[in-house]
């Protein structure tokens, strides 16, 4: 199980690595090129004044932050929040961190050794999931074993919503992305329309490919976002199954096994 969930972690890093290639392809320079005619004249030595006042060039990047705006920069600070609670989830939602296998081992050892006491001393100052159901369950036994089984399965509710909790803000982000990015789409066509409204005589096309330019790029944006927190929450909310079903089947075996061994008399050895 270790070994899996490691190798699950290395998405964080490839999309990591893929993000940092990117911002370096669009960080080089797009140069603005003139084009030529077919059959056109060159131009001439007396037009280095119209050479010079050519576009200055303008990295990728930058020309992707101002066409995205203040709404880009929304999917870009919910971009961060979104990595932050997936980062988060690998490093909680895992096997060894719901269910130690040292806490485990522990109340084991102290089993055999009929140490009821310190199994619940034990299970009640961890933070586990597993170790609050071993000690919701050694409450429990108090009035019998099926009381037992019973506050697990209720406390194993309980760890089941908190843990879903975690996950429910990708779900947020998958339902979100594709709304900001429409709002971007409007705001980008009103401004396009808006420029073909109010020009009279000559309509500046730059103007026009600017407001569909914004149109474009933040619903790719939006919808960019949207795509890996469905994926991510789907993953981690089927994880979430896994992982409180086996605690819980743990747990309830663990109880069972102290219930009949504390009502199994200790065996003395024989006086030689």
């Amino acid at each position: 199980m270790l070994s899996t969930t490691k190798h699950r972690i290395v998405p964080i890093w490839l999309m990591i690595v893929l993000l940092t290639v990117s911002m370096g392809v669009f960080s080089r320079p797009i140069m603005v090129h003139a084009q030529v005619e077919d059959g056109a004249k060159p131009a001439s030595s007396e037009e280095p004044a119209k050479a010079a006042e050519s576009p200055p060039s303008q990295s990728r990047l930058m020309w992707l932050i101002n066409t995205s705006g203040w709404i880009g920069a929304v999917i870009l600070a919910i971009s961060i929040y979104f990595l932050a609670i997936v980062l988060q989830c690998f490093l909680e939602l895992r096997a060894p961190v719901v269910a130690p296998p040292e806490l485990m081992e522990e109340c084991e050892a102290l089993l055999a050794k009929r140490d009821f006491n310190g199994i619940y001393k034990v299970a009640k100052e961890s933070t586990s999931e597993l170790g609050q159901l071993i000690a919701t369950g050694m409450v429990g036994l108090s009035t019998g074993l099926s009381d037992a089984r019973e506050a697990i399965d209720r406390q194993g509710e309980v760890i089941t919503v908190d843990m879903e909790k975690r996950i429910s803000m990708l779900a947020v982000i998958g339902t979100l992305g594709p709304l900001i990015g429409l709002l971007g789409t409007l705001k980008g066509m009103i401004a396009s329309f808006s420029v073909i409204a109010r020009s009279d005589t000559q309509m500046k096309a730059s103007e026009v490919a600017h407001g569909i330019s914004e149109a474009l790029v933040l619903t790719f944006e939006g919808v960019g976002l949207s795509v890996p927190a469905i994926y991510f929450f789907a993953f981690f909310k089927n994880r979430v199954a896994s992982l409180s079903v086996q605690t819980l089947n743990a747990a309830d075996e663990f109880i069972r096994r102290l219930h009949a061994a504390a009502h199994k008399k200790p065996t003395t050895e024989a006086a030689p």
